[in-house]
């Protein structure tokens, strides 16, 4: 395939999924020869993005503001002076510039248009955009269903469903029971001492990831027939959000089990935590687009419980579907909970690799440019 300029846009480049999947995108079109530019406001991970090989144009294409549309002009020297053959934006307000930005172009330099739906966003005339692109990227077939459903006249043939993928390297299988693992969390956290199951719920601090629910399973594991069960939320204690840990520490307290939960910012030591735990939870009341944590859990080996809704379902159905349970339902979830803590399923092989996802990608990218 010859050299290929592909332009990625995007709000910033801060930290989040739809920022990984840029960074791994770019790494894989300079790995394979090609030309990696991305448009975005910077942040911290514009210096990883570069150690890759990739460029990054500073410009602030994600503020919501009218001033913002005096980007076009700049988007649209750039794609002619670069000679880029894709655009590839992955969020509404750059698609939106992107794509006017293109429109302008003579068809005989126009690059071919791409588009990525990262999420479940609010259907209507500004999400639109997303579901515009010559291919359309979804990270999931809930993604491509959601499409479909709110979006009727998008052609399904335009559509490739693309799954997240991980890198096995950094979450390789690990025993179950891991003491090690254990050992070395318990030195960072010694209130994890003495878990006797250890539950998992990583999630930012927002109720949407379902930190209540994972409090009231505690309780009820903790009163029938696992006296010793402890939850670890990393993740949930992160600035600005005190008022809603204090919420969640209520509750804790109402229900009896303040002293067997621990709320800590985000761990650096994911996939020994994954190891340390015995089952790992993914309790978002708001369907997701994908769900990264499951297919990460099962990698290291760890048995997944979630609400069989969005992403989380579809990969519950597809690699362990003993873990699913309808969504909100406590009395199954505690019930699922319980089997599963007494006859761990077998470890599955993930098919959801990094190295499929950008090989995805990148021959999208050559069927585009023909």
């Amino acid at each position: 395939m010859r050299r290929l300029t592909v332009v990625q846009l995007l709000p910033a480049l801060e930290s989040g999924g739809v920022e990984r999947s840029t960074l791994e995108i770019a790494a894989a079109l300079v790995a394979s020869g090609h030309r990696a530019i991305v448009v975005s406001a910077g942040g911290r991970l514009v210096p990883a993005l570069q150690a890759a090989g990739a460029e990054h144009i500073a410009l602030p294409i994600g503020r919501k503001s009218p001033a913002v549309l005096r980007h076009v002009p700049a988007l649209r020297r750039l794609c002619l002076e670069v000679g880029a053959d894709i655009v590839h934006a992955r969020s509404r307000l750059p698609a939106w510039l992107g794509r006017m930005g293109l429109a302008s172009l003579p068809a005989a330099r126009r690059p071919r248009w791409v588009t990525t739906v990262h999420g479940l966003n609010s259907p209507g005339r500004y999400s639109a955009v997303m579901a515009s692109g010559e291919r359309v990227v979804c990270v999931s077939h809930t993604v491509r269903d959601y499409v479909l459903r709110h979006y009727p006249d998008t052609d399904p043939a335009r559509l490739r469903v693309i799954e997240r993928g991980i890198d096995p390297a950094q979450f390789p299988p690990r025993p179950l029971p891991d003491p090690d693992a254990r050992a070395a969390m318990v030195t960072e956290h010694p209130a994890l001492a003495g878990a006797d199951p250890l539950l998992l719920l990583p999630g930012r601090g927002t109720r949407l990831k379902g930190h209540a629910d994972a409090l009231q399973l505690l309780a009820t594991l903790r009163a029938g027939g696992h006296p010793q069960a402890r939850l670890w939320l990393p993740g949930a204690r992160e600035a600005g959000r005190e008022a809603y840990i204090a919420e969640l520490e209520a509750l804790a307290g109402q229900l009896g089990v303040a002293d067997a939960v621990l709320f800590t910012p985000a761990t650096s030591r994911i996939a020994t935590a994954y190891a340390a735990s015995d089952l790992v939870l993914q309790l978002s009341r708001k369907p997701e687009a994908f769900g990264r944590t499951v297919v990460e859990a099962l990698s290291v080996g760890r048995p997944v419980l979630g609400w069989a809704h969005g992403g989380v379902g579809e990969l519950l159905a597809q690699l362990q579907p003993a873990g699913a349970v309808p969504p909100f339902d406590a009395d199954a979830l505690a019930t699922a909970a319980a089997g599963l803590l007494r006859d761990p399923p077998a470890p599955v092989a993930v098919p959801f690799t990094l190295q499929a996802m950008q090989q995805a990608t990148l021959d999208l990218y050559a069927e585009l440019a023909g």
